[in-house]
């Protein structure tokens, strides 16, 4: 019986620039998956790897990261949305740097993201299959930062960052009848998360979600907890993880482009030293 091979994208924003690093480097060597699932940045820049666009993520990110229009405190005062709507999910991916949708939509790789359903504090698993306007809403929505994004509202859901409810989706990747896990993170190995600052500004700017609320006050401890459950998957061989070698730090508008190169290099540096070893894992 033919192994179905999983992989699981971890969140992080610009510090997701390592993750497509590391896909690059699977798509140059025809290192293929089965099922896929992204969570925020995860989602945004890991969907390449089903429309299979080398490169596409680091380029467009350095090209627009210092234009306003993309993200910038201007769209967030004006619209809601640090990262803006109609420019960063609408004129880039559809006629400045195009989806592959053609390939998206051909390729068999199924592509899950993961979203924060505001009312529950639940994850909303969603497939993505075309690549077209709906896809980009919902990876919006995955990849939608709380107090500094709108909600997304779509399919009768009210949407915001997968981070929020399920940073690190392994559990569920191996509950889908996967027989290999790949998992990409974007902190290195000494990393444990703190609880989350400013929470006084976030309850009154949060209020009328207590759910809500409640998952990103759990958030911490939730993320330590599957770290040491990916540390233990890890020891005994039931998955393959490939994480930052050093620290990386990144602004959540990141504004330098030689910056998010670095962070890039960084991805395809870990991978290909990984590579003989993940060759033999799959």
């Amino acid at each position: 019986m033919k192994d179905k091979k999983g992989l699981v994208l971890e969140g992080g924003g610009f510090r997701g620039m390592y993750t497509c690093g590391v896909i690059d480097v699977f798509m140059e060597n025809d290192i293929e998956f089965d099922h896929a699932v992204g969570v925020s940045a995860g989602a945004a820049f890991g969907c390449n790897i089903k429309s299979k666009q080398i490169g596409r993520a680091l380029r467009y990110n350095k090209r627009f990261c210092q234009d306003p229009r993309y993200s910038s405190l201007k769209s967030f005062i004006k619209t809601g949305n640090l990262y803006n709507k109609e420019f960063a999910y609408g004129v880039v991916p559809t006629l400045l740097d195009p989806f592959d949708t053609k390939v998206f939509k051909e390729n068999p790789l199924r592509f899950t993201l993961v979203c924060t359903d505001i009312h529950t504090g639940k994850p909303v698993y969603h497939d993505i299959e075309n690549g077209d306007a709906l896809d980009i809403e919902w990876i919006r929505a995955s990849s939608a930062i709380p107090v500094v994004s709108k909600p997304v509202k779509i399919d009768g859901y009210e949407l915001l960052d997968g981070g929020v409810s399920d940073s690190i989706p392994v559990e569920w990747m191996m509950n889908q009848q996967v027989t290999k896990t790949v998992v990409i993170l974007t902190r290195d190995k000494s990393y444990r998360k703190e609880p989350m600052k400013f929470m006084g500004v976030i309850k009154r700017s949060l209020k009328e979600y207590p759910k809500l609320i409640e998952a990103l006050e759990m958030r911490h401890k939730r993320y330590n907890d599957t770290l040491e459950k990916i540390d233990q998957l890890e020891r005994e061989g039931k998955i393959y993880v490939i994480r930052p070698s050093k620290p990386i730090a990144c602004a959540m508008i990141e504004k330098d482009p030689n910056h998010l190169q670095e962070i890039y290099d960084i991805g395809r540096m870990d991978a290909l030293n990984h590579l003989e070893k993940l060759k033999k894992y799959l």
